[in-house]
Parts: C-alpha cells; structure tokens; sequence
C-alpha cells in the first residue's frame, strides 16, 4: 500500500492483515516536530490498524512544523494564535475525510493520538465533531475551548472514548491546564481515563503501554 497524495503530508502504516474496512488511527505531533516524531509508536500499536502521522501545515524556521503560531511577547507573556488553531482543526477534519474516501477505512473507528499540541488539536477535532472520532489518546495537553465549535456542548460526546495523561513535572504545559480537562469531559458525558506520571513533558514507556492497554480494548 503506498501513499496516496492528500492535502498534508503524512506518514502511512499499513494493516498487517488484509480488511475490507481496518480501524484508522492518526498522529498529531507537537510543535517544532514533524510526522516523523509519533511514528515511532506505530511498530508497538494494533497490527490491525491503518496508522497516519499527519504533518502539521505550518513550517518553523530552520525546521520542524506546527499546527498554530506560539508567540513569545515581552508585554503579554506566550499566547497561541487561535485562528491559525481552528484553521488546522478544520484542516485535519478535511483531511480525515480525504483519507477515508482514498483508503476505505472503517469511519466509525477512528482513533486520534496527539502530543502537546497535537494533542490540542485532537480534542478540537474530537469534541466539535464526536461523531467522525471514535477514541482519543490526549498525551501532554489541554482542552483550549477558545478552538471549539460554538455549539460543540449541544452535541453527542457519549460514544466518545478518551485517555488522557501527563507529566507531573512538565515544564512545557503546566500540570493545572491538564487538570481542567477531566471536569469539562465529565459535563459532556463522555467515557474517559486520565493519568499522571513523573515525568517531564513527554511520554514515558509506563505511559506508553498505559495509553496502548487502553486503546487495544478500544479498539
């Protein structure tokens, strides 16, 4: 199976066994990283499985990509730029429904797994439209509401399945913005399990086969 071309580049996992419709899982990564940084999972996830390590749009000098501008302003400290957020939310809502039409995967199992802001963008994704995503693996980020959909709370979240986790001591994202999101998963109904670890702001091989336990009965 080789790549077709889609709207952002990405790197592709085939099934290991041959299905007229496999569940699909995407990766989003952080800021500065490209499609490259997650795949390494892909070898350890569910053989059965199509695997996409999407590449966020936006390029970083002097490499590296990102999903949304951070900016560092003496006056006003870091702040995101939401608009370039949402611009990729939808960017990466079009691109599942691209690959979906080119690899004829099974669109009632779809697994979104970010990283920091990859992760960020999953929730955006996963919350506005909870009836194209099936699960969420949320490592080392936070539900930003500002990138939501305005009526994303009158939808159904309740066939939603999210694994949440992060770094105890992560120096990137503070621990507090992880806190809020299992209070705003509880309100929405939907079916969730955070962890923390002590570790930094990344994912340790505990975190690892935590968050693939858990994807494996999701699946």
């Amino acid at each position: 199976m080789s790549p077709t071309s889609l709207s952002l580049d990405y790197l592709l996992r085939p099934p290991s066994i041959e299905s007229e419709n496999p569940p699909a899982i995407f990766m989003f990564h952080g800021y500065g990283s490209n499609e490259e940084d997650l795949f390494s999972f892909a070898s350890e996830l569910p053989t059965e499985a199509i695997i996409f390590s999407v590449q966020a749009p936006y390029k970083l000098e002097p490499f590296g990509h990102a999903w949304y501008a951070i900016n560092f302003d003496a006056e006003y400290g870091k702040w995101s730029d939401d608009e370039q957020a949402i611009t990729s939310r939808d960017k990466i809502v079009a691109f599942i429904d691209e690959a979906s039409k080119a690899y004829n995967f099974d669109v009632n199992n779809v697994t979104l797994l970010g990283f920091s802001q990859g992760t960020i963008l999953s929730y955006a994704v996963a919350l506005s439209y909870p009836e194209k995503i099936k699960n969420v693996i949320a490592l080392s980020g936070y539900i930003n509401q500002g990138i939501l959909i305005d009526d994303y709370q009158a939808k159904d979240h309740s066939l939603l399945n999210i694994y949440a986790s992060h770094g105890q001591v992560d120096q990137v994202i503070p621990l507090e913005w992880a806190q809020k999101s299992p209070p705003i998963l509880e309100e929405l109904g939907i079916n969730f399990k955070y962890e923390e670890f002590p570790i930094g702001h990344g994912v340790s091989q505990q975190n690892f086969y935590s968050f693939r336990d858990w994807l494996i009965k999701q699946l």
